[in-house]
């Protein structure tokens, strides 16, 4: 007796939707379900919007952010941003959580990733002759390292400096430090070094 299971095209979905970040079997499932129980309204509209996305959109030619294809994203493209202001990320990703605080008024780039050379990234995978290119056309600008703090990002940090160091530029790092509306007991060692190193006058 064969084991009842969902038809070969419901298969083949779920396995698709498996393949996304964040994704588990159950949560596949689970979407892939309500697709099929939506009708075909629902689905063409997701294959619409996918196609579309994919033929549409693009990587910044400037910065490495996404943008319209062939086109320079908002901020490339804004002329009232402060182009002395340059803030590195290590990808696209990192760039909306600066820009919806409201407080960064300068360019980004997005450096495609991190120093890693347990993953086999090393400097010449990331996008680095793109920006010191774009320091060396605005020289005594501001270079701000948004990396992370892991061990990764403090190596892609380092070098970064280091070969900033070359450069007409002043290199500065994002304050790391206590997080807004927690306690000294909830801290780890590490975030309170960056909190005391990154301390200020009041």
């Amino acid at each position: 007796m064969k084991q009842q299971d969902y038809p070969p095209a419901a298969q083949e979905l779920i396995a698709r939707l498996k393949r996304m970040p964040g994704v588990g079997r159950r949560g596949a499932e689970r979407l892939a379900l309500w697709f099929l129980q939506q009708g075909r309204t629902e689905a063409q509209a997701l294959s619409a919007a996918l196609a579309e996305a994919a033929q549409q959109v693009s990587l910044c030619p400037e910065c490495g952010f996404f943008a319209e294809q062939g086109q320079l994203c908002i901020a490339c493209s804004d002329p009232e941003r402060e182009s002395d202001l340059l803030c590195v990320v290590e990808q696209p990703t990192d760039v909306l959580p600066i820009e919806r605080s409201g407080v960064f008024r300068g360019l980004y780039h997005c450096l495609g990733g991190k120093i890693s050379p347990l993953q086999g990234v090393m400097p010449e995978d990331l996008d680095l002759p793109r920006l010191f290119d774009r320091i060396r056309r605005r020289p005594g600008c501001e270079v701000i390292l948004a990396v992370g703090s892991d061990v990764d990002g403090e190596a892609t940090a380092l070098y970064l400096a280091d070969q900033l160091s070359r450069l007409d530029c002043k290199v500065t790092r994002l304050a790391q430090g206590m997080p807004a509306g927690s306690g000294l007991e909830h801290a780890d060692a590490v975030t309170l070094m960056y909190a005391l190193q990154g301390r200020r006058s009041l």
